[in-house]
C-alpha cells in the first residue's frame, strides 16, 4: 500500500489490486471517516478527498493501513443484460491481440456475466470487470478523437460502454441500443457500481443511441425576468456544484471563481448557493422585462445600462425596459451575474451547474432565451466591493502547487523543468482545463496508467508534454500521470487566467509519499 499526496484536501491509496480497492471502499463506507467529502475508486486506487479543518492526509493514511483488505463476499446483485451487435472497428485487431478467432471473442465477451466496479471518465461510463482473462487487450496506441455512443469496448481487464459521442482509446468491439446515461431515469446511471452485467446478442441493424433530454420547465411568461438579446460566448448558470454524485461517473463542477460567487450573492442579499450566470468573454447582453436589483463581480468590466456605463462590482437597480450590455473584462476571463432573489432555474441532480463535459445542467443560453426570476426571499446587502487585480494576457501568474500523486513517474530534471520555467495559456483553453505551451514534460516511466481518480487543479501530463491544468470540469478519473496539483487557494486565480497570460509554478514541497508499505 502507498498513500500519495494529490492536492491539499486529498490523497490517492494505491493497492495491489481492484479486489483491495473495492474491499478497502467498502470498508470506508461502513465505517466512514470524519471529514471525508468525496471517494472515487479505480483499478488500483482509491482517490480520498477529504475537509481539511476535519481531517489530514496523515491521519487517513494512518486509519486506512489499519483497514482489512480482504475481499469481501458480495450480496444478491442487480443483473442487466445489454443486447450487444458484434461490429465493432476493433473486432479483428482484439481476435488477433488474444489469439482467438473474432467467434471465440464474441462467445467469451457473453460466456459469464461481468460486474461493475466502479464508474468514472464520464457520467455513466461503468468500468466492468470480472470477464474472461483472455480477453485483457491494451488500449489502441492512437486513441480515436471521435467514439459513437453506445459502443462496447475492451481495455486492458475491463469492458465499458460508452455513454455519449468521445474520444477515446479502447477496443470497440461491438455497439449497444441501451442509453447509459438518461436524465429522465433515477438514478440516470443505467449501471451501478456492483451490478452484474450480462452482454447477449442483439438481433436487427444499430440504431444510433438516441440519449432523451432531460424534462424542463416551460419559459417563463412573455413581460417577466430578462430577454437575453446578445451571447456571443459561452453563458452559463453555476453555483456551488453536485457533491455526491460520483458512484456515477457525475465530478462536482461548479463555479471557477468561488469567492467571487459568494461575494456576488452576499453584495445581493442572497442564500449562499444562489445560482448565477458565469460569462467569459465579453458581449452579453439583455433587456429587463420587469424591476430587479443586479450585480456583476468576478472579472471586471463596463456593465452599461441604457448606454450608460456604470460599471462592475456594485448593485445596479434595473426598471422595466433597461437594456443592459455587460463588456469584455478588462483583467481575468470570467464575470459572474447575480440578480437579488435569484434567477428560476432548474436543478438537475440538485444542481444548476452546467458542466460542459459531462453536459449536465441547464443548457447554455443564447439570444433569445428567456431568465424568469425566482424572487426568494433576500436578506441584508454587503457594501459595493473594489474590483480586484487579476491577470492581463502576457502577464505571469504564480501559483503554488502541491507535488504527487506521480511526481515520480519524472525524472528530477524534468520535475525541476515544471517550475523552472514559464507556461503559457493557450486559447483551446476551456472549463475542463487550462492547455499550457512550453517545454515538454517527458516521464521517465512509460507504463501504462490505469485510470485513477483526479483533482481540480491537477497537472496531468499527456503524450505530448505539454501539461493540462484541470479545472472544474475535468473528469472524474484519467489515464495520464498527474505530476502535481494547484493548491486550492489558488483555484479561482487559476480559473481567471486569460489566453496569453504566462504561469510559473511553485512548488510547496518536494514529492515524498505520505505512506510506503508492503510490495509497493
Amino acid at each position: 500500500m502507498r498513500v500519495l499526496p494529490v492536492a491539499l484536501e486529498a490523497v490517492l491509496v494505491e493497492l495491489d489490486s481492484l479486489e483491495e480497492v473495492l474491499a478497502l471502499h467498502e470498508s470506508l463506507r461502513e465505517a466512514p471517516l470524519a471529514g471525508v467529502t468525496e471517494m472515487v475508486p479505480a483499478a488500483r486506487t482509491l482517490f480520498i478527498g477529504f475537509d481539511p479543518l476535519v481531517q489530514g492526509g496523515d491521519r487517513i493514511a494512518a486509519e486506512v493501513a489499519r483497514r482489512d483488505l480482504t475481499p469481501r463476499a458480495q450480496g444478491p446483485a442487480r443483473l442487466r443484460e445489454l443486447p450487444t451487435r458484434y461490429d465493432g472497428e476493433d473486432l479483428a485487431e482484439v481476435a488477433a491481440l488474444t489469439g482467438l478467432s473474432v467467434a471465440e471473442v464474441i462467445a467469451r465477451h457473453q460466456s459469464q456475466p461481468w460486474t461493475v466496479a466502479f464508474c468514472g471518465f464520464a457520467p455513466g461510463f461503468g468500468y466492468m470487470t470480472g470477464g474472461d482473462p483472455a480477453l485483457d487487450v491494451p488500449r489502441r496506441q492512437s486513441p480515436r478523437t471521435r467514439i459513437p455512443a453506445g459502443a462496447v469496448a475492451l481495455a486492458g481487464k475491463f469492458s465499458g460502454v460508452y455513454p455519449k459521442a468521445s474520444p477515446g482509446g479502447w477496443q470497440i468491439i461491438g455497439t449497444t441500443d441501451v442509453p447509459m446515461w438518461d436524465l429522465s431515469r433515477d438514478p440516470p446511471a443505467f449501471l451501478q457500481p456492483g451490478d452484474h452485467v450480462q452482454f447477449t446478442q442483439a438481433r436487427g441493424k444499430s440504431h444510433p443511441v438516441v440519449l432523451p433530454m432531460p424534462e424542463t420547465r416551460p419559459a417563463p411568461a412573455q413581460g417577466t425576468g430578462f430577454r437575453v438579446t446578445a451571447s456571443p460566448f459561452p453563458a452559463l448558470f453555476q453555483d456551488l456544484g453536485r457533491s455526491g454524485q460520483a458512484g456515477q461517473g457525475v465530478s462536482a463542477s461548479g463555479v471557477l471563481d468561488r469567492h467571487a460567487f459568494r461575494a456576488l450573492n452576499r453584495m445581493l442579499g442572497n442564500a449562499p448557493g444562489t445560482p448565477a450566470i458565469e460569462l467569459t468573454g465579453g458581449g452579453f447582453a439583455f433587456r429587463a422585462e420587469e424591476t430587479a436589483v443586479i450585480a456583476v463581480t468576478g472579472a471586471p468590466c463596463a456593465v452599461k445600462v441604457n448606454g450608460w456605463n456604470l460599471g462592475s462590482h456594485a448593485p445596479l437597480a434595473l426598471d422595466a425596459g433597461d437594456h443592459v450590455e455587460i463588456g469584455a473584462p478588462l483583467s481575468g476571463l470570467r464575470s459572474l451575474l447575480g440578480v437579488r432573489g435569484g434567477f428560476d432555474v432548474e436543478r438537475i441532480m440538485g444542481s444548476a451547474t452546467r458542466d460542459t463535459l459531462a453536459e449536465v445542467g441547464p443548457e447554455p443560453l443564447g439570444a433569445g432565451a428567456v431568465l424568469g426570476l425566482a424572487h426568494a426571499r433576500a436578506g441584508a446587502v454587503e457594501p459595493a466591493l473594489s474590483s480586484p487585480e487579476l491577470p492581463r494576457p502576457g502577464e505571469t501568474v504564480v501559483l503554488d502547487v502541491v507535488m504527487g500523486p506521480r511526481t515520480d513517474w519524472f525524472s528530477p530534471e524534468t520535475v525541476a523543468a515544471l517550475s523552472g520555467q514559464l507556461w503559457e495559456v493557450t486559447p483551446q483553453s476551456s472549463r475542463v482545463g487550462i492547455r499550457l505551451s512550453g517545454e515538454a514534460l517527458t516521464r521517465e516511466d512509460a507504463r501504462e496508467l490505469p485510470s485513477e481518480g483526479t483533482a481540480t487543479g491537477a497537472l496531468q501530463v499527456p503524450h505530448s508534454g505539454q501539461p493540462v491544468l484541470f479545472l472544474a470540469d475535468h473528469p472524474l478519473t484519467g489515464g495520464y500521470p498527474v505530476i502535481g496539483s494547484v493548491a486550492s487557494y489558488h483555484l479561482d486565480l487559476a480559473g481567471q487566467i486569460p489566453p496569453g497570460a504566462k504561469i510559473r509554478f511553485n512548488p510547496l514541497a518536494p514529492f515524498a509519499e505520505i505512506l510506503s508499505r508492503g510490495s509497493k
